[in-house]
C-alpha cells in the first residue's frame, strides 16, 4: 500500500487548519459539481442521503474537523490527515479506531478524470459519507481490526476485500443497479463505465470470491461485485474474517481478467 507518489500531502497548521490555494479550491469546486451532476440514477440512495448529512461546501475543500464533526454525530468516526500513501498496519490501526485516513492533497487539473492515488476529493467525497451509515461504519471498523489481527502475508488478500466493497462496490436497489464504492463515486469516468459499459464482469458479492480476485489500481475495473444490501456488510462485521481469509488462500487465487503490465 505504501508506494511512491507524485503528490505531497499538506500539513495542518497549529490549529489543525489546512491552507489550500485558490486553484486547489477551484479543482474541488469543479470535481464536486461535476460528480453531483452524474449521481442521479448512478449511486444508491444511502449515499445520496449521506451526502445530505455531510453537506460539503462547493466553493472550497472542507476542513477535516468539519468532516469529523458530521461523522462523530452519527457513528463516532473521524478523519485523520495522513501522507499520500501509508502502510497496511497504519491503515488498519486507523480504521480499527474509527479514524478514516485522508491524504490532504488534491489532484491536478490534468488528473481530473482519473487518479490512481487517493486524494482529498476521493477520501472526503468518496469515502466519508457512507461512514454515517452504521452498517457500513461497522464493517469498516471490523475490517481494520481484522487487518491488525491478520498475519502480514494476508494483508494483500484483505486488501482485495476492501477494494471490491468499500472502493469499487456496486449494489442492487429497487431502482436498479447502483454504485457505492468510493473509487467509483469520486471518478467521473468510472462512474459511467461501472454501470453502463458492456466490458466489465459484474458478479453477485461473495466474500471468498472477492478475496481470491486480483485487481489493478491503474485501470478501470474489469470485475465488480454487487451487494443486495448493506446488511451483508453488517453481517460480515459480526464475523471473524481471518478464517475466511485462510479458506480463500487454500482455494487459491483466480486468474487475472486484465492484461498484465508490461515489464522492461
Amino acid at each position: 500500500m505504501a508506494k511512491s507518489s507524485s503528490y505531497t500531502s499538506k500539513e495542518p497548521d497549529a490549529n489543525g487548519f489546512i491552507h489550500y490555494t485558490d486553484e486547489e479550491n477551484q479543482v474541488w469546486n469543479e470535481l464536486i459539481n461535476g460528480q453531483l451532476s452524474l449521481l442521479k440514477g448512478s449511486v444508491c440512495q444511502e449515499y445520496i442521503d449521506a451526502l445530505d448529512i455531510m453537506d460539503f461546501p462547493h466553493d472550497r475543500i472542507p476542513q477535516l474537523h468539519e468532516v469529523s464533526q458530521a461523522l462523530m454525530d452519527h457513528t463516532g468516526w473521524s478523519v485523520a490527515p495522513v501522507p499520500a500513501l501509508i502502510d497496511f498496519t497504519s491503515f488498519f490501526k486507523l480504521l480499527a479506531n474509527r479514524q478514516f485516513p485522508a491524504a490532504t492533497f488534491i489532484r491536478r487539473k490534468e488528473d481530473m478524470g482519473y487518479l490512481q492515488e487517493p486524494d482529498i476529493f476521493h477520501e472526503i467525497f468518496g469515502h466519508t459519507p457512507l461512514l454515517t451509515d452504521y452498517r457500513f461504519a461497522a464493517f469498516t471498523e471490523a475490517y481494520g481490526k481484522a487487518g491488525l489481527a491478520a498475519d502480514k502475508k494476508d494483508h494483500a488478500m484483505l486488501a482485495r476485500l476492501f477494494w471490491f466493497t468499500v472502493e469499487f462496490g456496486l449494489i442492487n436497489s429497487a431502482d436498479g443497479l447502483r454504485s457505492y464504492g468510493a473509487g467509483i463515486v469520486s471518478s467521473p469516468g468510472e462512474l459511467v463505465y461501472a454501470l453502463e459499459s458492456d466490458t466489465p464482469d459484474r458478479r453477485p458479492f461473495d466474500v471468498l470470491d472477492a478475496l481470491r480476485t486480483p485487481y489493478r489500481i491503474d485501470i478501470y475495473q474489469p470485475v465488480y461485485f454487487t451487494l443486495d444490501s448493506f446488511d451483508t456488510l453488517f453481517e460480515l462485521a459480526q464475523m471473524d474474517l481471518i478464517p475466511l481469509v485462510n479458506q480463500a488462500r487454500k482455494m487459491g487465487m483466480h486468474a487475472p481478467t486484465y492484461p498484465l503490465k508490461a515489464t522492461a
